[in-house]
């Protein structure tokens, strides 16, 4: 098990700029879903995005501390434009 707090701690040790939202899907402490918005993921496909995020939580996603983790992420100008509309 994992907390949302470690989880978005090494989502942002991996990408300093990144702002991130975890939930806790179940409440069982290893099923996530996470909003990441970032400037590193600007020029990159949706993959690529995902890649970097999986790559920050690696490796607890190994060692099944994290068994699922739902991605949705954003440059900071596609995450503005979200809100606005």
């Amino acid at each position: 098990m994992i907390s949302p707090s470690q989880v978005e701690a090494m989502i942002k040790e991996a990408m300093p700029d990144a702002q991130v939202q975890i939930q806790d899907l179940t409440g069982g402490g290893d099923h996530y879903q996470a909003i990441v918005v970032s400037s590193a993921f600007e020029g990159k496909s949706l993959i690529q995005q995902h890649q970097l995020v999986y790559r920050a939580v690696g490796p607890a996603m190994a060692s099944e501390a994290i068994h699922a983790l739902s991605l949705k992420t954003y440059t900071p100008e596609s995450w503005a434009a979200g809100q606005a509309s």
